[in-house]
């Protein structure tokens, strides 16, 4: 929301466009920290890397929404009661077949022999593909759906289920580098000269305005302390999930006036490499490493 009138009020954007990018761009890369966290081989102290992985996976289903809603409204197709019941249908039918599939699997888990962990892997990794798939045809977040499975499973006691994590650090790994080869063959590095202005003006808003305005106002009513809600509203960085939501907003038949993909494709390089480099740093500063 405070970018998205940052957007209108200061850069003389569309309304609805400010806060389309506003939309495309909350959501946060957990796996931009932890990899940085781990690569330095730090932690940080009052449980904030729990925190930040929490929040992180929980604000992709939301932040599809918010893109959902405004795209709809753009293009025409969205009203009130569509908009209520979308949202109702996004949280209520997602949140529930997480639950569902997570259950069912575990059900089977319980009753089947695997000595190795194979048949496990591959039956939780189509667990993971149903808990998104099934609550997306009724119209639910399948973001939303498969974060709740991985939470439950994640959780519970399960045969091999070291061979489990190792495995899926593994496909975590393989699905980043497909990714990021695809956002490659999406992105022309000429045009981003042309919005860099832009670009940079709204990824430092962010930075420093929008990102720990927001953290504050959440944080401080929960008395977490002061070095706690800096290094989180530091370690906001924006990453893959932005500019699949912005490919999501390029396709759309709203009518886009700016070159939103390569816009969120400028602030995400901003924020891993400055908000990125810098984040040991201040961890140091703040006095949040756990030795």
């Amino acid at each position: 929301g405070l970018t998205g009138i940052f957007c209108h009020f200061v850069l003389k954007i569309a309304i609805l466009e400010s806060f389309l990018i506003g939309a495309v761009i909350s959501s946060t890369d957990a796996a931009s920290v932890f990899s940085i966290l781990r690569s330095k081989k730090l932690n940080l102290r009052e449980n904030t890397a729990s925190l930040l992985e929490v929040e992180s996976g929980s604000n992709d289903p939301f932040a599809y929404m918010l893109t959902a809603v405004v795209l709809g409204i753009m293009n025409g197709s969205a009203s009130g009661p569509k908009i209520a019941y979308m949202l109702f249908a996004q949280v209520a039918y997602g949140a529930v077949a997480g639950v569902v599939v997570a259950l069912l699997a575990l059900l089977f888990l319980k009753h089947v022999k695997d000595n190795t962990g194979n048949i496990s892997a591959i039956f939780i990794l189509a667990a993971a593909l149903v808990a998104y798939a099934a609550p997306t045809v009724l119209g639910g977040n399948g973001y939303l759906s498969a974060y709740i499975t991985g939470i439950i499973l994640g959780n519970r006691r399960i045969p091999n289920k070291s061979v489990l994590v190792s495995f899926f650090d593994s496909t975590t790994g393989l699905m980043q580098m497909l990714l990021f080869f695809m956002l490659g063959l999406l992105a022309f590095p000429s045009q981003l000269p042309n919005v860099a202005l832009v670009g940079l003006l709204i990824a430092l808003f962010l930075t420093f305005v929008a990102r720990p305005v927001a953290v504050f106002a959440i944080l401080t009513p929960l008395r977490a302390s002061v070095r706690q809600s800096l290094i989180v509203s530091w370690s906001g960085m924006r990453g893959a999930a932005s500019i699949v939501f912005a490919i999501l907003a390029v396709i759309d038949p709203a009518v886009i006036d700016n070159d939103i993909f390569h816009i969120v494709f400028f602030i995400v390089l901003f924020s891993i490499l400055v908000q990125g480099t810098l984040l040991p740093a201040v961890s140091r500063k703040l006095k949040m490493i756990d030795e």
